[in-house]
């Protein structure tokens, strides 16, 4: 199959003769201007960085955008775009030039793009790089949130950059460790890294608005393959209880086993499931990584508050802008990426053990050899030095801007229709 770049920069002028001179000139010079889109509408697009969201070159740049915002607030910032909900590549209609003007101002599209009403490929690029700068799914529509996060005035969109300045600060501090992991929250974003650069990266689901991830700082210290899933008593009291009380069988289909104070197994029907009695038991979900609630691995973090990240066999949330889904622990996306990172300096575990540990279903615990410093840490707001200024919703509302900067949602879902979604 041709690639676009190959079907424009020259591919197709083989069917052209010398006898066709007018139409060759002519297509020639079509295609230089398809080129030329073609290369401005790459330079739109946002490039992955290696910078981590949390270190001092991401403090200097967001220092650094404060003040080009302040900028753009003293040419009097930019105007809401109205009528522009669903606009796409193809869409002709006035509201695309206010549209326009609203992407150049923030940077994301080039001046030189024109006043055109038609919504051409340079608009379709820059939205979809504002898209992606603020967290939503990169499709070049003008989709209901991206219109949202585009009417937000400019004079919040700095405060909040001030607000993560001094986040950054305290969180920096005196310097960073060589290696460490961080999970911003509101970006539901996970980063390994090591050396001052993003090692790897990965998509994230973090605690619901009812049930927040709690900001934290402490280390990995063990990688639990195949693991037991017992269930918290909020799992229970808010998930497990309402199920029982609709589908009888649920324990019994998801292999969870329910023990008294003893260690003796309880069966399910000898409990009254329209009362309390249920949060006196302890439940507990077999091995197994294409059902159990944390998939094939559990990752511990000591912590005050009993969380910790782990695999999830609900693959389908990492490809959802909103992944505010779990109750306060956090599931990783390709998780084998990060711990064959996590395990790197521990003998004994390469790719291929892991790989072979995961098939095997077999319980083993691997004890890193140097723990890895974690941050899990509230950022929504920072920039790169290569001047790309990322923004996320205050999902938890600790920026104390209240709704002025409206979010997908505040209204806590209701309990999923698989359990394991709600660890």
């Amino acid at each position: 199959m041709l690639s676009r770049r190959t079907l424009l920069t020259g591919s197709l002028a083989l069917i052209f003769t010398p006898a066709t001179g007018a139409m060759a000139q002519q297509f020639a010079q079509n295609q230089a201007e398809w080129s030329q889109n073609y290369e401005a509408v790459s330079r739109s697009r946002v490039q992955r960085t290696s910078t981590p969201m949390l270190s001092a070159e991401s403090l200097a740049a967001t220092e650094q955008m404060i003040e080009y915002y302040r900028n753009i607030a003293a040419r009097g910032g930019w105007q809401p775009v109205q009528g522009v909900q669903g606009l796409r590549v193809g869409s002709k209609s006035p509201a695309v030039m206010a549209l326009r003007q609203r992407l150049i101002t923030s940077g994301d599209l080039d001046p030189a793009a024109g006043e055109s009403p038609i919504y051409d490929s340079y608009v379709e690029a820059a939205v979809r790089r504002f898209q992606a700068r603020h967290g939503i799914s990169s499709t070049g529509t003008m989709t209901g949130p991206t219109v949202v996060a585009m009417n937000v005035p400019v004079d919040l969109r700095i405060r909040q950059l001030e607000i993560n300045v001094a986040r950054l600060r305290s969180l920096v501090g005196s310097g960073l460790p060589a290696r460490y992991a961080v999970a911003n929250i509101p970006a539901a974003l996970v980063e390994a890294v090591e050396g001052g650069v993003v090692h790897t990266r990965h998509a994230a689901g973090v605690g619901k608005i009812d049930r927040q991830s709690p900001l934290l700082n402490s280390k990995v210290v063990e990688v639990n393959f195949n693991p037991f899933w017992t269930a918290p008593a909020s799992v229970v009291k808010k998930d497990l209880i309402p199920k029982m009380q609709k589908e009888p069988n649920y324990l019994t289909e998801n292999k969870i086993r329910i023990f008294n104070a003893a260690g003796q197994e309880v069966p399910s029907s000898q409990i009254n499931w329209f009362s309390d009695e249920a949060t006196r038991y302890r439940f507990r979900q077999d091995p197994g990584g294409d059902l159990n609630s944390m998939g094939f691995v559990r990752i511990n973090i000591p912590n005050q508050h009993g969380v910790y990240m782990h695999d999830t066999p609900s693959k389908g949330i990492f490809g959802d802008d909103f992944r505010f889904v779990s109750s306060g622990c956090i599931r990783i996306q390709n998780v084998r990426d990060y711990i064959e990172w996590l395990l790197k300096d521990t003998p004994g575990w390469t790719r291929e053990q892991i790989d072979a540990t995961f098939r095997s279903g077999e319980r083993i615990d691997a004890r890193l050899a140097q723990p890895v410093p974690i941050h899990w840490i509230y950022v929504t707001a920072w920039a790169t030095p290569d001047g790309l200024v990322q923004f996320r919703d205050d999902i938890y509302n600790k920026d104390g801007l209240g709704t002025a900067i409206p979010v997908a949602s505040r209204v806590p879902t209701e309990p999923d229709q698989e359990m394991f979604l709600q660890n």
